[in-house]
């Protein structure tokens, strides 16, 4: 059997949640069935750390796909000749997009539909893509994968799709670690001056809710800081207003992205994990905080109830 995957969002210490979403299901995968050949397709150079065993074989299939005119030329002509010349019995794609009109038998992953209840927390030149080949690529594909009983629900009344097409595939974290309380103590010293924090993960965009998280943190009258790591990808009027409206934006700092054992370190030595986001499917720092063994604030709306469920503080 041959297996072909869309493996363009393995990039390394670059994993974002479909990323860590494809990393997990795919090194299971491929080392437990070492009997099939799995196909990676790649749309930039890729790194043989996510070439799991013998049995993966990678591809770079150009373009890059790193604009709507790119998506559609990599998945709707570069991927569909691929495929008509290698033959693979299935095509899996982990974010949604498959080619529309291949022959190959295609299962596709629909994490959320975020895009199409909140259309304005994605860049314009990129909604209409989305609007036009979410749905499109959700309807053709021959089964589907979400992550969680909420996502299922929403496909199901958005886009019209028989339930019995829909399989509901839990998210995983990367596995940690044991982190000694010696070993994070001295990075709380080393790092943050021993000063106790709160630790935000996530991009900054207006779907993290970080526009409500600043004003709420000035109303802390403590020496706790706010650690906020993650890319500025959308930070747009109404997050940077909440920020130059802070009073104690000296207590908040700003990392960007982390490796994972700084970001497990900084993870288990957080009081908590901020994560009121307005829009998950699924949520993945949730268990991240879990498995660091750190307390959880998350919001009462979409999945994350469903994943948090009675282990976290949920807040409107």
């Amino acid at each position: 059997m041959r297996i072909a995957v869309n493996t363009r969002w393995l990039l390394l210490n670059k994993l974002e949640g479909i990323g860590t979403f494809t990393h997990e299901l795919m090194q299971r995968i491929t080392q437990n069935h070492p009997e099939v050949q799995f196909d990676f397709y790649f749309d930039r150079p890729f790194d043989s750390h996510y070439i799991y065993g013998e049995n993966v074989k990678g591809y770079r299939l150009l373009p890059p796909a790193r604009h709507p005119y790119l998506w559609y030329v990599w998945y709707e002509m570069s991927i569909k000749r691929k495929l008509a010349k290698t033959k693979p019995d299935l095509f899996f794609s982990p974010d949604g997009f498959i080619p529309t009109s291949t022959k190959t038998k295609t299962l596709n992953t629909l994490h959320d539909l975020n895009f199409e209840h909140y259309p304005e927390w994605i860049p314009n030149f990129a909604i209409g893509y989305y609007k036009k080949y979410f749905p499109l690529c959700a309807k053709k594909a021959n089964h589907l994968v979400t992550v969680s009983e909420f996502s299922k629900r929403d496909i199901v009344s958005t886009y019209k799709i028989e339930p019995d097409k829909i399989d509901v595939v839990y998210n995983a974290a990367e596995p940690q670690s044991a982190i000694e309380d010696l070993t994070v103590n001295q990075f709380k010293k080393d790092r943050l001056n021993e000063a106790p924090y709160f630790i935000f993960i996530g991009a900054l965009n207006p779907r993290k809710n970080l526009q409500r998280i600043f004003p709420a943190f000035d109303r802390l009258d403590s020496d706790y800081k706010l650690l906020v790591v993650g890319e500025k990808m959308h930070w747009d009027l109404e997050i940077a207003a909440a920020f130059d409206k802070m009073k104690r934006k000296d207590q908040v700092i700003f990392s960007g992205r982390l490796e994972k054992q700084t970001l497990n370190l900084l993870l288990a030595g957080a009081d908590g994990l901020i994560f009121p986001s307005l829009f998950e499917g699924f949520g993945i720092p949730i268990i991240e905080a879990f498995n660091a063994g750190t307390a959880v604030i998350t919001s009462d709306i979409t999945s994350m109830p469903e994943i948090a469920e009675d282990a976290a503080l949920l807040v409107n």
